[in-house]
């Protein structure tokens, strides 16, 4: 009999454990990133990833997949719709109409409040993406530094004369067509060699991303411009979040919040200090372009992209966009 409350109390044992275990580990979130470990952001997604460890008490875990290995830059809604990731990047795409044309939008930003400006535009857009079965959950630091390279010095970025120009979506197609350009796409980790073989001749990216990908041997030199607002979401499926329990979703969005507070100084910190290796080191050269100019080429946009926003938010919702722009302008 003792014999076989032994066996008895250790497969009771054996049990709990597992039962333990699963509890520590309900939920496995695969979150997809373009960027590379060498970027600073890869941080912040560890950041991201061991608060939501610790918030949930261990019940929800993210892993990490960077450099684009789970899905393309245009696959982001195919992505987490289909179960790809949990986790992505959203481009534009047309399933998301009012976010396609409004996640870019031309005009001047004073960023010192841009993490509230970020949110605010993530609850605007907030209907639209569950529509589409997503949850806006992490807000980039993308305005900061998306910017543009050629590999000569270039005297007016609104005289293109027929450069191919890199695009990462249909507000920057509008802009180098407008100025004289062909807008060119290429994924982010195929610019590099894009640049190299001259398929490109300028590029329009991200300092973060264009650095962590070694581009500043390629095109060396940047026109610091400024000219748009730019919130590249990271979208969790719907479903999957709805699934959580009220604790879990609260602590995932409280992690993503403080994970933008944490990141942000240390982002733009990076980014500035690439940008000064890279002069300082004779390889590359910044130049920012004046005030009036700046003025002039968002003006020759700007008056069709408010219809394209009427058109794909309806009048309510692109004001309240445009409004919220004006309230955080220089």
């Amino acid at each position: 009999m003792k014999k076989s409350w032994n066996y008895t109390a250790a497969a009771a044992a054996l049990a709990l454990a597992a039962t333990a275990g699963i509890a520590q580990a309900q939920t496995t979130l695969r979150l997809s990133t373009y960027v590379n470990e060498a970027d600073i952001r890869y941080q912040g997604f560890q950041h991201f990833a061991d608060l939501v460890g610790e918030k949930t008490g261990g019940s929800v875990k993210v892993e990490i997949f960077p450099s684009g290995t789970l899905h393309g830059w245009s696959e982001g809604v195919d992505s987490v719709q289909g179960g790809v990731s949990d986790i992505s990047w959203i481009n534009a795409d047309n399933r998301l109409p009012c976010y396609a044309v409004t996640s870019l939008y031309p005009a001047e930003i004073n960023l010192e409040k841009q993490i509230e400006l970020d949110a605010a535009y993530a609850e605007l857009i907030r209907a639209e993406a569950a529509n589409a079965g997503l949850v806006p959950l992490i807000n980039s630091n993308y305005t900061y530094d998306q910017e543009w390279w050629f590999e000569e010095p270039i005297a007016d970025l609104g005289k293109l004369d027929g450069k191919l120009v890199r695009s990462i979506g249909p507000l920057v197609s509008l802009m180098i067509e407008t100025w004289g350009g062909e807008p060119v796409f290429v994924a982010p980790k195929e610019v590099f060699q894009s640049a190299e073989r001259g398929v490109v001749d300028g590029i329009n990216m991200g300092v973060a991303t264009y650095s962590s990908w070694k581009l500043w041997t390629v095109m060396p030199y940047m026109v610091n411009a400024n000219l748009f607002y730019g919130n590249i979401q990271y979208m969790m499926n719907k479903d999957k979040f709805d699934a959580l329990s009220a604790d879990e979703q609260a602590a995932l969005t409280a992690a993503a919040s403080e994970t933008e507070t944490w990141l942000q100084p240390l982002y733009e910190g990076w980014v500035d200090q690439q940008v000064g290796n890279a002069v300082m080191q004779g390889g590359g050269a910044a130049v920012s372009i004046p005030a009036e100019q700046r003025a002039s080429l968002i003006a020759s946009v700007r008056s069709q992209w408010d219809a394209e926003a009427d058109n794909a938010c309806g009048a309510d919702l692109a004001g309240s966009i445009r409004s919220l722009l004006a309230n955080h302008a220089p």
